[in-house]
């Protein structure tokens, strides 16, 4: 009888080194799902996402491209490198058009954002409510949104980061439609 050879069906990836991973390692890890993210560390799968979270990011896409000021576009699903621990993916991001390398680029610096957007998922709900409003605020991005489904209703939560304490403070909730004048003049109908 011949030997039995032990195949390992996991990528050398999924043990994470001592330390966790760095922010660049994103780049070269080969095989990583889509969407994968880097929190503290640690390597973060995003679940298959629903119907509610793809058509409140594309309401809230379409209306950014036409509302962005010159000198500024807007991202979707891409990266923002925090810290070397830290890169995550907002769901939509405004970014200085200075900020963009080229072609090739897989993220911006925090001092490049103006806006993180991110749209609520049941897997995802203490992470977009509490450690990455936090991290964006901690890295300054001046302006944050969160977007969640209220039995069927679109709710916008809109923060802006407190220069003095280097939080974000809520300025607005928003039912049916997002109206604001900062971080510039936009309006969203949201049903």
């Amino acid at each position: 009888m011949g030997a039995l050879m032990s195949v390992d069906p996991y990528p050398d990836w999924l043990r994470p080194p001592v330390g966790g991973y760095t922010a660049d390692d994103l780049d070269r890890l080969p095989d990583l799902p889509p969407h994968t993210e880097l929190i503290d560390g640690s390597l973060i799968f995003v679940s298959p996402q629903t119907s509610f979270h793809m058509l409140a990011l594309r309401t809230l896409e379409w209306a950014l491209v036409a509302a962005v000021p010159a000198g500024w576009e807007v991202w979707r699903e891409m990266n923002v490198k925090l810290n070397r621990r830290n890169r995550l993916e907002p769901d939509l991001m405004v970014v200085n058009q200075q900020a963009v390398t080229g072609l090739k680029q897989t993220y911006c610096e925090p001092k490049d954002v103006l806006l993180a957007v991110e749209v609520v998922s049941e897997e995802s709900e203490e992470r977009d409510r509490e450690a990455k409003p936090r991290k964006y605020a901690a890295a300054g991005i001046r302006h944050f949104w969160r977007v969640e489904n209220d039995n069927g209703r679109t709710v916008v939560y809109v923060y802006e980061l407190d220069p003095a304490t280097s939080a974000y403070g809520l300025v607005g909730i928003h039912h049916g439609v997002l109206k604001l004048d900062v971080p510039f003049p936009v309006e969203v109908e949201l049903s």
